[in-house]
């Protein structure tokens, strides 16, 4: 046995090695894998795309693949190089390995006897379900229709092949409305009394077929093509051509899928799932992903070809009822899913068909999960012994781990089930009822809540299906379209309710003999498939098992700390919870907006006299104390860097007539004078105008109230035995001249301070600055002589870098990215190239002035997964996030860790 398994390695290896030396002198545009050779291997996905490579790896192991040929992702970046055109030499290479394949499988490509049919189908490198086009039966006409009747001796199965290959090959490569097929199909059935499709007979297969030629012909001027090559030529260009569709490249943003050449194009021998009650087809994966709990799961369809269960068109059986039907099958089916995990060492989705009772593989990948099923898979795979625990901290997708912060529903609210459906997709959603895509977009757009609810879903839904806060579909699995889709998102979704009729013209579902319209919410629950009348109150999640398991790894390697960006006791508490070592940024001025703090604020603001400033800001004075006093404890020994006062003034006072004189009778001043006030602070760009440190400059009693209010909370918690560390963060920084000045007036006041309490003991406080402006990176190494820290801001970074306001993302930004003028929106993702320079360069001028200078980020980019790798790899020591994204950062930070040990 051993010695097989070496000898099939060396094989392996002796093929892979050939391949590239032979695509270095050819060029290769197109790949085969069959019995009879296999070019490709599993570690070409980027050429191959993920499913032509897994096709032929697995081939190359053994499993009951169907040959066939990949038309390399090259190959579609040179058809659109060159303006839209196959590039030259591509059909002939196609031609060849053709004959290949009729050689593999002793059938030939348009025969009268015995006839080939292939599928053309998609496949990038990065997995992108449903997003691209398919053409199945590909090779029928009416000479080879007479072949494969007499072949098989099935003349139904044989025609509804052929309609079906007229209504795909019409819809995705000649732009035919599906419905315009669909319509004949009804009127048919109608006129046949069949009730379903399996119901209509040869008799009326022939009718439809022929029904379905002259929808094509009206639709494109011309008839169907009798010649397979032509067929094929127009399929594999359509392919290409989907690669650039508003819904695939849709789907690319919202997965941050960049850097693909384009997609590869897989021609494969069709095995037929609808050959009879003997045949069948499915999609499985081989562990649970919604849960992760280790056992088969999936769905099939009798008599039934691929397309259908994906689709959502009819509603499959699970696939542990597979046995009753077809137990050899399913045995032969359970040992492959053995092999394939222990080949791939990970989680495979997998789709199959069975043809007169012989299993074939169509295709594994990686199977997209749930962030609860990806934790408990990678933990459940350490323990079996699959993968190590740098492996299992890496499978994750930081962002995934959002799925286990957010609430569920209660379980001891009141429920009022109105109908159950499939769980597709754990989690509770909450909204109002739309009815398209374009419906579920425009509302959230506006601001409301919706659920998107569709018969079933399909490629055009992408944008509403993002937008919506659920999914929910009256027919179709957990392996269908919007199933995939919203696990792959973590976004709820109930598959599959077939008890709710749903009338998208009027607007409206109807169920048991209840009616719910566009105006009604309803709740899904993903983890039960139920749907429920009415809002369901939530519950906060608890973290522990597998997750805590996870995150002990992810703690041991990674080197990068993680604070929290709060401003209240809450946060600060919640942030702590979820393993937060600090808070690294605290905004003072989210203090001053609640009930008599503004109005304290606005006295403080329209005071004409500094004595009458002083007076104002001793009314806030206590608010900040009591405050600080709350976030020390919390944190309990933490560091806490507070950012004293950072945005212009004019934002604490209103704009309107109506509010402004309600706040002059407030503070006991003529409205015209409050009016004049805010016109003489009111600035065209405040971005660049009278803001932090440079207030302080003009109004140092701001600096002093705040500075004291920290020193008082520290002190205080001192005598109440809590640690406290505060830092003192003086904000936009441009000059080294500046943070002297400030920083003077600062340690000033805290000597101040500690002298007028008469305390004797050690205050732990240090004094730094946030670097946000390109000048202080540029001059880091003179700031840094008035700093303890820096802190980088990279939210005004990115802004005063650019030229871009964050307000642009709703106008010219989303054209840049669809035109991938940018790769990634740079205010949720880091600019490294950019913006990433200053950055670097801030670090290393200010560790050359000071070697211990402690560096950290706290803007918005803390949380995000590869903002946290660039944060690593230019030697931060910390970032600093958003409560919610602490887990994130802290998994972000280990994988950066472990990808850049070497």
């Amino acid at each position: 046995m051993a010695t097989a398994t070496r000898k099939k390695t060396t094989r392996k290896k002796t093929t892979r090695k050939k391949t590239t030396t032979r695509r270095a002198k050819t060029d290769k545009k197109v790949y085969y894998f069959g019995p009879s050779k296999t070019d490709g291997d599993g570690s070409m996905k980027q050429l191959l795309g993920g499913k032509g490579a897994n096709l032929a790896e697995m081939t190359d192991i053994g499993l009951p693949v169907p040959p066939g040929f990949t038309v390399t992702t090259e190959t579609c970046a040179d058809y659109y190089k060159v303006g839209g055109k196959l590039p030259a030499g591509l059909m002939d290479e196609v031609r060849e390995n053709m004959k290949r394949m009729e050689r593999d499988t002793g059938k030939k490509f348009g025969s009268d006897s015995d006839p080939l049919l292939v599928s053309v189908r998609s496949g990038a490198a990065a997995s992108m379900p449903g997003m691209m086009d398919t053409v199945l039966n590909l090779g029928l006409t009416d000479k080879s229709l007479d072949g494969l009747q007499s072949a098989t001796g099935k003349t139904r199965f044989a025609l509804d092949a052929y309609r079906r290959l007229i209504n795909m090959f019409g819809d995705v490569v000649m732009g035919v409305d599906h419905h315009a097929f669909e319509d004949e199909f009804d009127r048919i059935k109608k006129k046949h009394n069949a009730a379903t499709d399996n119901d209509l007979g040869v008799e009326g297969m022939e009718e439809l077929v022929d029904a379905y030629k002259k929808v094509y012909k009206k639709h494109t001027g011309e008839q169907f093509p009798q010649d397979p090559y032509v067929q094929l030529e127009k399929s594999l260009e359509a392919v290409f051509k989907s690669w650039n569709t508003p819904r695939a490249i849709r789907y690319r943003q919202i997965n941050e899928i960049t850097g693909l050449q384009g997609t590869a194009v897989n021609i494969q021998t069709m095995v037929f799932g609808n050959m009879g009650d003997d045949s069948g087809t499915g999609v499985a994966f081989t562990r649970d992903p919604s849960t992760g709990k280790n056992e088969f799961y999936g769905e099939f369809l009798i008599n039934a070809q691929g397309e259908d269960v994906v689709a959502g068109i009819r509603t499959p059986k699970p696939v542990k009822e597979m046995p009753r039907w077809d137990r050899r099958s399913y045995d032969q089916l359970i040992k492959i899913k053995t092999k394939l995990e222990k080949h791939y060492k990970d989680v495979q989705d997998l789709e199959f068909t069975i043809e007169r009772k012989k299993l074939y593989i169509l295709q594994t990948r990686n199977g997209k999960r749930t962030g609860p099923a990806a934790v408990k898979i990678a933990c459940d795979m350490v323990k079996e012994r699959l993968i190590d625990q740098k492996t299992a901290v890496l499978r994750v997708p930081p962002n995934d781990l959002n799925q286990l912060l957010l609430p569920s529903l209660d379980p001891k609210a009141k429920r009022d089930v109105i109908a159950e459906g499939l769980p597709a997709s754990p989690g509770a959603a909450v909204g109002k009822l739309a009815f398209t895509a374009a419906e579920a977009a425009d509302r959230t757009q506006d601001g409301e809540k919706v659920l998107l609810v569709r018969r079933e879903t399909s490629p055009e839904d992408i944008d509403g299906m993002h937008a919506a806060q659920g999914i929910l579909t009256s027919t179709g699995g957990m392996t269908s379209h919007a199933a995939v889709v919203a696990r792959g998102w973590g976004k709820p979704c109930v598959a599959g309710a077939g008890a709710i009729h749903i009338d998208e013209k009027k607007r409206k579902i109807t169920v048991n003999g209840r009616t719910f319209t566009a105006k009604d919410t309803l709740t899904l629950d993903g983890g039960t498939g139920q749907v429920l009348a009415g809002e369901i109150a939530t519950i906060e999640p608890k973290l522990s098992g597998d997750f805590a398991t996870l995150m002990k790894w992810a703690d041991r390697m990674r080197t990068l700390k993680v604070r929290t960006n709060a401003d209240t006791p809450e946060d600060s508490q919640r942030a702590r919870d979820f393993g937060a070592e600090g808070i690294g940024l605290c905004r003072t001025e989210h203090m001053f907006f609640e009930g008599s703090r503004i109005k304290a604020m606005r006295e403080m603001i329209v005071a004409e006299t500094e004595a009458a400033r002083r007076k104002a800001l001793d009314k806030l004075l206590p608010y900040q104390r009591e405050d600080f006093i709350g976030i020390f404890t919390a944190m309990k020994g933490l560091p806490v860097t507070v950012r004293l006062l950072d945005p212009p003034l004019h934002e604490f006072l209103p704009h309107d007539a109506k509010a402004q004189q309600d706040l002059a009778k407030t503070l006991g001043i003529k409205p015209a004078k409050l009016k004049q006030r805010v016109a003489e602070l009111h600035e065209m760009n405040p971005m660049l105008g009278h803001r932090g440190c440079r207030l302080a400059v003009t109004y140092p009693e701001i600096l002093e109230m705040q500075v004291r209010a920290i020193v008082e909370a520290a002190m205080a918690c001192q005598k109440k035995k809590v640690q406290a560390k505060p830092e003192i963060m003086i904000p936009l920084v441009g000059t080294a001249e500046e943070l002297d000045l400030l920083r003077g007036l600062a340690e000033q006041t805290i000597a101040s301070v500690k002298k007028e309490h008469k305390h004797k003991g050690r205050l732990d406080i240090s004094i730094g600055t946030m670097i946000e402006i390109p000048r202080a990176a540029l001059t880091a190494d003179d700031i840094a002589e008035h700093a303890d820290f820096f802190s980088f801001g990279t939210n005004d970074l990115t802004q005063l870098t650019f030229g871009y306001s964050r307000d642009d993302v709703g106008t010219f930004l989303g054209d840049y990215l669809a035109k991938e003028l940018l790769p990634k929106d740079p205010f949720q993702s880091l600019d490294a190239t950019g913006v990433g320079q200053l950055v670097a360069m801030g670090c290393e001028k200010g560790r050359k002035t000071k070697k211990d200078l402690k560096l950290g980020i706290c803007g918005e980019h803390g949380g995000d997964p590869s903002s946290v790798e660039f944060c690593h790899k230019v030697g931060l020591d910390y970032v600093s996030c958003s409560p919610f994204r602490v887990p994130i950062a802290r998994l972000a930070a280990a994988q950066a860790a472990v990808r850049n040990s070497k």
